[in-house]
């Protein structure tokens, strides 16, 4: 069993509580018959939330699993069943899981209850593969969504996506989005019964907007308050619970207090790491089998990691205006931009230095997994263009969810040399 990590925020163990209990209600309503979805992250959620049909999200499921230290046993199972050993995963520890017999009394909270729907992007050669097996053993309905690359490339996109989006993105792209999301629509409609309110769409997507501009706030106070009142430790989990859950009052008075709490830690001059010198980013996925890992930095060199992509992405890429004027095309301008922020150079590197300058990093740990190709997201550019901006970078493979390779001590000591060398030496680059 990993070492667990402190964690000092309230709103952080609020929102792991509130996740368990919306779990165990969950179940209750497929218990009870009703269409369950499994989505993956990049699906526009907003439309089962807006017509209250239960979901799980696969990262965050995948997540649930690594922290409760499950996925040795699935991937293990996985491999006895004669599947390659490499599969990404993020995508597959729900189909790994649902090989295990006892998965109903020994899975996290009682194991994943078994979908009727799953749904997933096309973005990436196996992801499709991967959900259409796991369906399978679940008996639910896939129903897939195509995914679409931009040609337009304007580099400050952040500048752009909240207001100006047909000017950010090409008019076919969002029109071809907009007519998915109806397709979408028309199959849950016949799927569950439910019928789609597009002004309850709208509600759906003002409460996300609030919650998003609680999480700039956050974000920004984290950027000039040094040292820190909080690190990644704090965020990552208070942060990506609610963001499941965007769209509904709970989140968007999470998203509140969250900020609140950061705030009043500023105010008192309180620091999550008091001996603050080096300001650390992590990029890449949430270490999840492994959290303790960010502050075995703390004591010894005063370095703190304050910064990953969940806090900044939510203060950056998810707040839409003009929703009332049409909820689905703002919509459209939400979820198709995602894969190019976050995994397609320059898009994404460009906003990792930005974010970096802001923050004052002094160092960034890049974590680049094993067996996921949009995750590798062009790597080389994201550490040139930090590098050449003066800013150090460790890259290193690992697994956010299976830790069968994980090697703390190992891993520890890399990083260690990376700062020794790097950032308090000043090392040259390599």
């Amino acid at each position: 069993m990993a070492e667990r990590a402190v964690k000092r925020l309230r709103a952080t163990a609020e929102a792991a509580a509130y996740q368990k209990q919306w779990f165990q209600e969950t179940r209750k309503r497929v218990e009870s018959g009703e269409d369950f979805a499994y989505v993956n992250a990049d699906v526009p959620m907003e439309i089962l939330r807006s017509m209250d049909i239960p979901f799980v999200v696969n990262q965050w499921w995948a997540a649930i699993c690594g922290a409760k230290q499950m996925t040795t046993k699935y991937f293990g199972l996985l491999r006895q069943a004669g599947y390659r050993d490499d599969l990404c995963s993020y995508c597959a520890t729900a189909f790994a899981e649902s090989l295990d017999p006892d998965d109903k009394v020994s899975g996290p909270w009682g194991g994943l209850p078994s979908p009727t729907i799953s749904i997933t992007r096309l973005a990436c050669d196996c992801q499709g593969k991967v959900f259409e097996l796991f369906s399978k053993r679940h008996g639910a309905q896939l129903y897939t969504m195509e995914n679409t690359v931009p040609r337009k490339l304007p580099l400050k996109w952040w500048d752009l996506d909240q207001n100006d989006w047909e000017e950010l993105y090409d008019t076919d792209r969002l029109d071809f989005a907009v007519e998915e999301l109806k397709c979408l629509i028309r199959f849950l409609e016949e799927k569950t019964g439910r019928m789609f309110d597009i002004n309850r769409l709208a509600e759906v997507m003002h409460l996300i907007n609030e919650q998003e501009s609680y999480y700039v706030k956050a974000r920004e106070l984290i950027a000039k308050t040094s040292p820190a009142p909080v690190t990644v430790v704090d965020t990552i989990n208070a942060v990506m619970q609610a963001q499941w859950q965007r769209g509904t009052r709970w989140a968007a008075g999470h998203a509140a207090g969250l900020y609140e709490e950061i705030k009043a830690l500023a105010a008192a001059g309180t620091a999550a790491v008091p001996n603050e010198k080096y300001r650390l980013m992590w990029l890449g996925r949430g270490l999840w089998h492994d959290f303790a890992f960010y502050q075995n930095f703390e004591k010894k060199y005063g370095a703190a990691f304050v910064w990953s992509m969940y806090l900044a992405m939510g203060a950056d890429a998810y707040i839409r205006g003009n929703v009332d004027a049409d909820p689905l095309r703002a919509l459209a301008a939400r979820y198709i931009g995602m894969e190019d922020f976050l995994h397609c150079p320059p898009w994404n590197a460009q906003w990792f230095l930005k974010e970096a300058v802001h923050n004052n990093i002094d160092g960034v740990v890049y974590m680049v997994p094993e067996n996921c190709m949009q995750a590798v997201e062009g790597s080389y550019f994201v550490r040139k263009t930090l590098e050449d901006a003066g800013i150090p970078v460790l890259i290193f493979r690992a697994d956010p969810v299976d830790a069968r390779k994980w090697n703390r001590d190992t891993m520890t000591a890399l990083v260690e040399e990376f700062i020794e060398k790097r950032i308090i030496g000043g090392g040259e680059n390599g």
